[in-house]
């Protein structure tokens, strides 16, 4: 039996995951370590001897009931989550525990919301998917942009990556993933335009001006999930987007922070006035494993805004959030970039 604030990590022996493992145990907590591969668990647990090592598969209800037993958070990496999520979300409810993870996909996200609110709701416990690099670092910046306010009239988000080493989790969940991608137009979500559209970002340092590809992930929904907003477009370098489509491209060293370097950059209209806001840093990966921990600590000392099936910036104060990722060690560094010059955005300035 674990302690009232034991903290599940399903799918530690991932990439992902073992980033999230070291950042909780850096802060003092003895993480569970759970996923379907024991072999990949015990090499997990041989660099941290005597955390708990809980094997059980998504699939296997009656494994998974065990696995969660004493445990107050659980916080999912192993994907495609469009396997995972529903099945340990609902698990998590049914024991009690608070949920997070760090899914890209959308189909995943609106499952979780559409099916999940009302009995997150009754067991008292919150369901955040996507804390992490895709889906939360942009519905915090949005909403720490708006500053208290609600609603946008446009929003845009885009993501800059100098490279992109994909893991074998991201390749799969590609293949896995074939749900059309929806953007905002009017205050309702529609199909991503085919072709997607291009164009290019005015980046901050130290990117600067990339060429772009118009590519939704699960920011989509996490924004409008609290927020009236009327057009929504995200925006991907293109890049590393080829390097991810590219077979020969490998994935990153295990176990080590990639040099690959990231800025996400929003940029919000309401009326005439336009704010962005964005951040940047080192490895799309590892800064997950902070975003989730800085959740994590807020469901286990109360600092989260009540029960259900929420977005990151629902659940948590974003720009406390925010300030917290960038006091990390190896954290963000926030920026306020320019106003858009006049012939760029033209989405954003004219609601298209």
């Amino acid at each position: 039996m674990q302690t009232p604030e034991a903290v599940m990590v399903y799918g530690a022996g991932g990439h992902t995951g073992g980033f999230v493992v070291d950042e909780l145990v850096r802060r003092g907590l003895a993480p569970v370590l759970a996923g379907r591969d024991a072999e990949r668990l015990a090499g997990v647990a041989s660099r941290y001897p005597g955390l708990d090592v809980r094997a059980a598969r998504v699939d296997d209800s009656t494994a998974l009931r065990a696995a969660l037993d004493g445990v107050a958070v659980v916080v999912n990496c192993a994907g495609p989550f469009l396997d995972t999520a529903r099945p340990l979300a609902g698990a998590a409810i049914a024991a009690g525990a608070h949920y997070l993870d760090v899914t890209a996909e959308q189909p995943a996200v609106q499952q979780l919301y559409e099916e999940l609110d009302a009995p997150a709701r009754a067991a008292g416990v919150a369901v955040v998917p996507a804390m992490a690099f895709y889906g939360g670092l942009a519905d915090l910046l949005v909403t720490a942009a708006l500053d208290g306010e609600r609603d946008a009239d446009a929003v845009e988000v885009a993501v800059g990556l100098d490279h992109w080493w994909p893991t074998a989790g991201t390749r799969v969940t590609g293949e896995r993933n074939t749900a059309t991608r929806v953007v905002v137009r009017g205050g309702r979500l529609v199909p991503l335009a085919d072709p997607a559209p291009t164009g290019r970002w005015p980046f901050p340092a130290p990117l600067g001006e990339q060429p772009v590809v118009r590519l939704p992930f699960s920011e989509v929904l996490t924004l409008t999930r609290h927020l009236a907003v009327g057009e929504l477009t995200s925006y991907l370098t293109s890049g590393p987007l080829e390097e991810l489509r590219d077979e020969r491209t490998p994935p990153p060293a295990g176990g080590e922070r990639s040099p690959q370097r990231f800025v996400v950059d929003v940029a919000v209209r309401r009326g005439p006035t336009i704010s962005r806001l964005a951040v940047a840093g080192q490895d799309i990966y590892a800064v997950s494993a902070p975003i989730l921990a800085e959740g994590v600590v807020r469901l286990l000392d109360g600092r989260h805004r009540g029960a259900g099936a929420l977005a990151p910036a629902e659940a948590f104060d974003a720009a406390d959030v925010l300030a917290a990722l960038e006091a990390h060690p190896a954290g963000l560094t926030t920026a306020v970039p320019a106003d858009l010059p006049a012939d760029l955005s033209a989405d954003l300035r004219h609601g298209r």
